[in-house]
């Protein structure tokens, strides 16, 4: 043994304890003069409240030399004076196999009252998305357990999803029926910016007892500080990324990326950045490329993810929904109209796309999905005419075919929220629709 290094290390050793100490507190942020840290480090502030935790923040920019910190907590009980420690690293959350059938918050703390597994093991909560030229191709397809992605809106394993869709049109249902009938070895789901109420609900009814099993969920509720939300995303992410790196087929849902991009808005009117798009800061439309580029597939594995994305009003053309369908590669539209005719899942076939489905599905399977996507396309361009029975029969061979496959298609496209069919059992019913066999 070298003693010598060990006297070296020693030498370089810093033995005293620095802290700052809390200038103010102004809305979301909190000042203070020092200690020194970077920005994404997280520190400790303490309270002067006896037998008090002290209450965790991050620093998310300076001003003349001072720290701004926002907290993952209230702030309540922070007043000016109060000690401010750095831990000298960024956020890091305890993953593992015992993580999976738990719900665990953005820091990766059990929500359920349990205590966490043990050998679980630290892993940095945010982490740089894959070289792309170590990306593998996506090369085949995923069974997501729903016949009208499966069929006309074939998904790849590592593909990335928008499911854009306003309030009520059924998104958490359709996401808790991936959840149930993919394929995939784990889900991972996000429920960012969600009501109190809805995370046990849709725990319980749309994931149920069978789809936990093989499920972790990460909540953060719309109650909680924004830089908690973001994290939400983040966490979500770091533990799909975990999974990824062993080897498992992961699918991550999260609902939604709207509300990551609103706590992210937040955090930056917070830290003195301008408003510009619709009230958006410059630096939301940095960070979500940035987070969603960290999914897809790798070497090691793949991550499938599916994103929610709220358009308000069904304005498709919102920043966000806008910057979000740039960056992934699909998108599938829910359609208030189909929802109150009671088809569900309410997915728009014609204004949704999966732009990796030519490359992952067979020849015979795109025909076939092409001639439905066209019947569709010529029913629904003379609905008016059809509806008020101004087009007369025979005028039109293509017409006519499409009013008498419609009524087939669109029993093909509903599905009971626990009904399963497999992709090949889907591939199938697709063919024998257009076959004569489709019920």
């Amino acid at each position: 043994m070298n003693i010598s290094n060990y006297h070296a290390v020693i030498a370089q050793t810093d033995t005293h304890k620095r802290y700052g100490k809390v200038l103010r507190v102004v809305g979301l942020m909190i000042e203070s003069q020092g200690p020194a840290a970077n920005v994404g480090e997280v520190c400790y502030i303490h309270t002067s409240t006896a037998n008090k935790a002290p209450i965790l923040s991050e620093v998310v920019g300076f001003n003349n030399e001072k720290i701004i910190l926002m907290p993952y907590a209230e702030v309540t009980e922070i007043g000016p004076g109060c000690l401010v420690e750095s831990t000298g690293k960024p956020l890091s959350i305890k993953i593992g196999r015992g993580l999976i059938g738990k719900v665990v918050d953005s820091l990766g703390k059990s929500l359920d009252e349990t205590m966490l597994p043990k050998g679980l093991s630290n892993y940095l909560t945010e982490q740089s998305p894959p070289n792309p030229m170590l990306r593998p191709p996506i090369e085949e397809p995923i069974q997501v357990g729903v016949k009208a992605i499966d069929s006309l809106l074939t998904v790849g394993k590592g593909q990335r999803i928008g499911i854009f869709a306003g309030s009520g049109v059924g998104k958490s249902t359709l996401l808790g029926m991936i959840a149930r009938n993919s394929s995939a070895d784990i889900n991972v789901i996000a429920l960012i910016g969600e009501r109190g109420r809805e995370v046990r609900e849709f725990i319980e009814k749309d994931l149920g007892e069978e789809g936990l099993k093989k499920t972790i969920v990460v909540v953060a509720t719309s109650d909680q500080p924004a830089l908690m939300r973001i994290k939400g995303a983040y966490t979500a992410t770091a533990i799909s990324e975990y999974f990824r790196d062993l080897g498992y087929q992961v699918n991550l849902m999260m609902d939604s990326v709207t509300r990551v991009a609103m706590a992210q808005r937040e955090i930056g009117l917070a830290t003195g950045e301008p408003p510009t798009t619709k009230g958006y800061t410059p630096s939301v439309f940095a960070t979500l490329p940035k987070l969603l580029e960290r999914t897809g597939t790798n070497l090691h594995g793949t991550i499938t993810a599916f994103y929610t994305v709220l358009v308000d009003g069904d304005d498709m053309n919102e920043p966000i929904a806008d910057t979000v369908r740039g960056i992934l590669d699909g998108h599938f539209v829910m359609d208030r109209k189909l929802a109150e005719r009671g088809q569900f899942p309410a997915i728009n076939i014609l204004k949704s796309i999966s732009r990796v489905m030519t490359q992952i599905t067979a020849e015979e399977h795109q025909e076939t999905a092409l001639q439905i996507r066209s019947l569709l396309a010529t029913y629904e361009e003379n609905n008016e005419l059809i509806q008020i029975g101004a087009y007369k029969r025979g005028t039109n061979q293509e017409i006519d075919r499409a009013i008498s496959f419609y009524p087939k298609i669109q029993a093909f496209l509903k599905q009971e929220i626990l009904e399963y069919k497999t992709l090949d059992e889907t591939i199938d019913l697709m063919k024998a629709l257009l076959n004569g066999g489709g019920k």
